[in-house]
């Protein structure tokens, strides 16, 4: 079976200048005028003992203003980097160039802004590329384990005890070889006990066997999906972050299962992120909204199951559930605190504007399982125009050449 592996890598503006209204949020983007992550999770390919894959980087950036000086920059990356094996580029001026042989109705879900459209990408790039499987990385991981290629091979596109194994995720080792979070406990975490929840759900998963289990939780760059699944389930657009477990949850709907694999690990090593502690819960606060209301909208649909929030525990089940708008006003106002101590009084004030906006506009103004029916069938569609030898010989000349 033929992989292919994508890493995503994000670019921001000089750190001078920092982040502007309207870019892009994503949780560390590398200044332009920084080396960043990339280069060393290429170099570490090479202590891979199969190379028996190809490799696509997908550069985004926050802002359309310096997309011409992101692909630069990340082409010069490439170039310097010991790629032990073939390596494609696709950024924004790739994705113009595609998007213009395709119908306008299906362009939406090729765009290379937020989390959850780039990891479409993700699962495009490796389908245009004639790939069985698409392997999902970050740009602030490295390779450690020397057969982790063979263990990401193992199961996927087989059946064991009846199961057909589509979907297989991997996990984060820390810097310090632990696969548990290190976070300093903080007042507000006692709401927000978001730390305290993921590390239960990998004490559980992770930490015990069989090695190969059912899980509620997926690594977003440790992932391995077989295209008998990529090729019908798409990340869900209107999913701000944590489109990873989203797109878990849409799979379940779907019928498919993902496995962690307690053998198959990266290491992680991000930078630390720029946006403060309201911004993150904000961020989060949106994601647990949509997906909540996801699950409360669910309906009958012949090829399809419905799914719970306590299927999800216990995280992020725990944030899916009733009492979530609890949890956003007692967090937000302990955290508002310890703001308005240390002297921050903006930051304070948009913490409480968590709780307003968890009132207010939090809910999404659509229905999110009438628009993943949508979406997914639109996906389904683009697949198979992109499916044929002609096209996708097209697509390939278009926005693969370097």
């Amino acid at each position: 079976m033929k992989l292919t592996m994508v890493i995503p890598t994000y670019w921001g503006r000089e750190k001078k200048i920092g982040w502007k209204p309207g870019d892009a949020i994503y949780d560390h983007p590398t200044p332009l005028d920084e080396i960043g992550t990339l280069g060393r999770a290429i170099e570490s390919l090479n202590i891979l003992n199969d190379r028996d894959f190809e490799l696509v980087i997908i550069a985004a950036a926050t802002s359309e203003d310096i997309e011409k000086d992101v692909e630069k920059k990340v082409r010069e990356i490439i170039s310097k980097a010991n790629s032990p094996v073939k390596t494609y580029f696709f950024s924004h001026t790739q994705l113009n160039k595609i998007k213009e042989k395709v119908p306008d109705n299906l362009s939406y879900l090729l765009r290379l802004r937020g989390y959850s459209n780039i990891r479409n990408l993700c699962l495009y790039l490796p389908h245009i590329l004639n790939s069985d499987i698409a392997l999902l990385i970050d740009d602030d991981e490295v390779f450690e384990d020397p057969n982790f290629i063979e263990k990401a091979k193992e199961f996927i596109g087989k059946s064991i005890d009846g199961e057909e194994i589509l979907a297989v995720a991997g996990y984060y080792l820390q810097e310090n070889n632990d696969y548990l979070l290190n976070k300093e406990f903080k007042p507000y975490m006692f709401y927000w006990n978001k730390f305290e929840a993921m590390n239960r759900g990998f004490r559980e998963i992770i930490g015990k066997e069989p090695r190969l289990k059912k899980t509620p939780f997926v690594f977003g760059g440790n992932m391995v999906i077989h295209k008998r699944l990529f090729t019908k389930v798409p990340f869900d657009p209107d999913v701000t972050r944590g489109e990873d477990i989203d797109y878990l949850m849409n799979a379940k709907m779907f019928g498919y299962e993902f496995y962690l694999d307690n053998k198959l690990a990266i290491k992680h090593l991000p930078p630390p992120k720029p946006h403060p502690t309201w911004r993150r819960i904000r961020e989060d606060i949106l994601r647990f909204f949509y997906e909540r209301e996801k699950i409360r909208k669910q309906r009958e649909i012949s090829g399809m199951r419905k799914i719970k929030a306590e299927e999800f525990d216990p995280y992020p089940g725990i944030f899916l559930k009733e009492d979530l708008e609890e949890k956003v006003a007692k967090a937000s106002e302990i955290l508002a605190t310890e703001y308005l101590t240390e002297g921050k009084t903006e930051d304070a004030k948009e913490s409480l504007n968590n709780i307003k906006i968890a009132i207010e506009s939090a809910s999404p103004s659509k229905n999110p399982f009438e628009n993943l029916l949508k979406v997914q069938k639109d996906w389904e569609e683009l697949m198979k125009i992109s499916d044929s030898e002609e096209i996708k010989g097209k697509f390939l000349n278009l926005i693969l050449q370097d």
